[in-house]
């Protein structure tokens, strides 16, 4: 019995000696001011009532703090529930309620939104520097298939749900991960990514496998003019980004600036297309951009593209441990090239749908996941993803689940029914388009004032059209396909 993330920053200062681990608006932090910071904050936990497995959130956007946090909440062997800070109160008080969390981490920023979310519930709203008090404490041991994690996210199939991810889960996907991306030969990364997002959660964990020291360097949001100026400024060698991110960054003038020490970008979180990936090589010639596949409930990443091997039509190779199988509409497995539903067994799987074993039992059969996603992998184990097979929506990294934003519009007065489609978008991949049909007269622009009001950000309709009838397919069901067809 160990307790492999409570106890995994200590045996990387062990094993690495101190070195400064993070730096964050032009100051280092050391890892062992880390591990000591989250020894005490995670004594303050224990002595504020949380328990070993309790869900505690964090609603805090990137600074050292939310590592402190992280590590603090799984040295008292609680549950680390990131909650990025864009939802709305009505959405964090679903989650705060589903998960029965005892406690909140806030940054000062997010406090307001806690304490809205959580008013009548049996929820305490923590922060870092203030439990940065007590006495260091003992690590708390938990097993390999312990709870570590759980975050809500639209999924493979239905609703929003929490998606639980066990101590090894989280530990063995992050050292995959940094398995193949110490084959660049990179030391220093740079972090735009919301840690409160699986994929800047299991990059945060990654680098505690690290071989040899190394900077985590973090954004409190991503500022492409600002990323510019601080990969020239720190000589940084590697980031880890989303297409939309990408994208953004072509609009800077990147020729004006150093960024020669820049040989290695990793982009996940929605398909990259090939032009903006050969753009950016062209402008930054010393950059190598490596796509990879995933989603959060297979811990983030089951595919990365090899730095030295890298295919322009792929997301990828396998991670170390993870296989892939590609099944045909009958379940059994097809050929090399041949497209079918990409399925992953590896020991990143997450444990499950949180209190919905009717749910997990849909996509994980046998110990293996069916993604909804449609690809082939190719003789030589490079994947290729086609296509989604469900409705989901991927707009600038973050899923967005149709009937999510659905059930807000039918909450308009004037609302009969609502679709919500995905269409493409250079920047952001994938933009949200509702469709409503109406009993009275409705403007657009107040419904979708309507929905930014009940919404996250990043589920925001950037559209919506006001139809005679949304379509439905024969047997009663939004017909999606006609939608998109126009």
């Amino acid at each position: 019995m160990t307790s492999l993330l409570g106890s995994l920053a200590d045996t990387t200062l062990a094993r690495l000696g101190d070195h400064a681990f993070v730096s964050y608006d032009g100051v280092e932090h050391s890892l062992a001011g880390l591990v000591d910071r989250a020894s005490r904050v995670a004594t303050g936990l224990h002595d504020s009532g949380v328990q070993p497995g309790d869900r505690v959130g964090v609603v805090m956007s990137n600074s050292p703090d939310v590592l402190v946090g992280y590590l603090a909440i799984w040295r008292a062997g609680a549950v680390a529930m990131p909650v990025i800070p864009a939802v709305s109160p009505r959405e964090l008080r679903h989650v705060l309620t589903d998960s029965e969390a005892v406690a909140v981490f806030a940054s000062p920023g997010s406090a307001p939104l806690v304490t809205e979310a959580s008013a009548g519930l049996d929820v305490r709203l923590l922060a870092v520097p203030d439990l940065d008090t007590a006495g260091p404490g003992a690590v708390v041991r938990r097993s390999d298939d312990d709870l570590a994690a759980l975050l809500y996210t639209g999924g493979t199939t239905g609703r929003a749900k929490g998606v639980m991810l066990s101590q090894r889960n989280l530990w063995t996907t992050a050292q995959a991960r940094q398995q193949v991306v110490e084959q660049a030969g990179t030391t220093s990364v740079l972090v735009p990514l919301p840690m409160s997002h699986v994929f800047g959660l299991i990059n945060a964990v990654s680098r505690l496998h690290v071989s040899r020291p190394g900077t985590l360097h973090l954004q409190g949001r991503f500022d492409a003019q600002e990323w510019v100026r601080t990969i020239e400024r720190e000589r940084i060698t590697a980031s880890a980004l989303v297409p939309s991110m990408l994208q953004l960054l072509l609009a800077q003038p990147l020729e004006q600036h150093d960024l020669s020490s820049l040989t290695y970008v990793t982009s996940g979180g929605a398909p990259l297309a090939l032009p903006v990936r050969q753009e950016f090589e062209r402008r930054v010639p010393a950059a190598r951009v490596c796509d990879g596949y995933g989603c959060t409930e297979i811990t983030s990443t089951a595919t990365m593209s090899p730095p030295d091997a890298r295919r322009d039509d792929s997301v990828g190779t396998p991670l170390p441990g993870v296989r892939l199988r590609i099944e045909g509409l009958d379940g059994a497995e097809v050929p090399a090239g041949v497209d079918g539903e990409v399925c992953v067994a590896s020991p990143g799987v997450m444990v499950g749908y949180w209190r919905d074993p009717e749910a997990t039992a849909a996509v994980v059969r046998d110990g293996w996941l069916h993604t909804g996603d449609i690809g082939h992998v190719d003789a030589d184990g490079y994947l290729t993803i086609v296509d989604r097979m469900k409705d989901l929506i991927i707009r600038g990294g973050f899923n967005v689940y149709p009937r999510d934003v659905e059930d807000v519009l039918l909450a308009h007065p004037a609302v009969v029914a609502a679709a919500v489609i995905g269409r493409p978008d250079p920047v952001l991949g994938e933009e949200v388009v509702a469709y409503v049909e109406v009993r009275e007269p409705a403007d657009s622009g107040e419904l979708l004032a309507f929905a930014a009001g009940r919404l996250a950000k990043t589920k925001h309709p950037r559209e919506l059209h006001v139809v005679d009838k949304v379509p439905l397919t024969s047997v009663g069901k939004v017909d999606r396909k006609a939608l998109r067809r126009g």
